[in-house]
């Protein structure tokens, strides 16, 4: 097995906006990053066809535009940009062990975990190929609902999120319609009345999505079953937002790093540093609330700067 040990001083997992960011600042720091891209090289931006929000594209860029070109800002200060995937850890000892692809070890003196968290669909074929369409599904209201201005929506959710998307789509949109699954909500007493007294905000209980319509590019349906009468219908939407939660991928780092009760990686207040010493955590792995690109490439920086310091500390 010490044939296939490679000895790593700065190990980034992931290659979302927080992972190549990471990288950028870890390899001007001279700290010869190398990054692992994960199962989804990009992460959720390559499945965003238009980025508004992100400062310095005045006209607006695709996700896979941006990711391409962090990427290859990432390699132009020398980051050692590798397919595959890590699935092991043990962060026990002194030395951070990462096996990738179950098969090459890794002993890093830092690591960096960018791994994100990944957006729950409710699995309709139809809702997946308007998803992989770019033509109406999204799972970011923030995101994407600037392209849905005085248009129809509908969206799928009883939680927190689900409300505070729902509402913050009020205000963009002509109509908002909002499928709950079952009887009642999820959400606290506050973010249903919120939604609830907004006028318009139609919100059907106990309702299922059948299937998502369209002409085969964009949405211009939705077709719901009432679960209590049987009954199937449509409502005209251009737009098919999914707001039924996000499961962090940091399920190989439970042993050794300490979660939340949904699995998002818990850090130190004010830094990127998690409860052990030399590994850290950026992007949206960590961040449940925001989950943005702008917010995750901060954390990016900021988890390259603490690797910095944390290696300056042990020379």
């Amino acid at each position: 097995m010490s044939d296939t040990i490679e000895k790593i001083k700065c190990l980034i997992i992931g290659s979302g906006p927080a992972g190549y960011t990471a990288a950028i600042y870890a390899a001007r720091a001279n700290m010869n990053p190398v990054l692992y891209q994960g199962m989804q090289p990009g992460g959720q931006l390559t499945t965003t066809n238009e980025v508004e929000n992100f400062p310095g594209n005045p006209e607006g860029i695709t996700g896979p535009e941006m990711m391409i070109g962090l990427e290859e800002q990432a390699k132009r200060f020398g980051t050692d940009i590798r397919v595959g995937w890590a699935t092991k850890v043990d962060f026990s000892g002194d030395i951070h062990k990462v096996w990738i692809n179950d098969e090459k070890e890794l002993h890093c003196e830092t690591v960096i975990i960018s791994t994100g968290a990944t957006a729950k669909y409710l699995g309709i074929d139809s809702e997946q190929h308007y998803l992989k369409m770019g033509g109406g599904v999204s799972a970011c209201a923030i995101c994407d609902g600037f392209f849905y201005r005085n248009q129809e929506v509908v969206i799928v959710g009883a939680g927190d999120s689900a409300c505070e998307e729902a509402h913050y789509l009020s205000k963009l949109c002509k109509k908002v319609t909002m499928l709950v699954r079952s009887e009642q909500f999820r959400a606290s007493k506050i973010m249903e009345a919120r939604v609830r007294k907004t006028e318009n905000i139609t919100i059907l209980m106990n309702h299922d999505t059948v299937e998502v319509l369209g002409d085969g590019q964009v949405v211009t349906a939705v077709k719901a079953k009432n679960k209590t009468t049987g009954d199937i219908f449509d409502i005209e939407a251009t737009g098919f937002f999914v707001a039924i939660g996000h499961k962090p991928n940091t399920d190989i780092f439970k042993d050794y790093i300490t979660l939340d009760e949904t699995g998002y990686i818990v850090n130190i207040p004010g830094t990127a540093k998690t409860n052990v010493a030399g590994v850290f955590v950026s992007g949206d792995a960590a961040d449940h609330v925001y989950r943005q690109a702008i917010t995750a490439a901060g954390t990016g920086c900021m988890a390259a700067l603490d690797a910095e310091r944390y290696l300056a500390s042990k020379e």
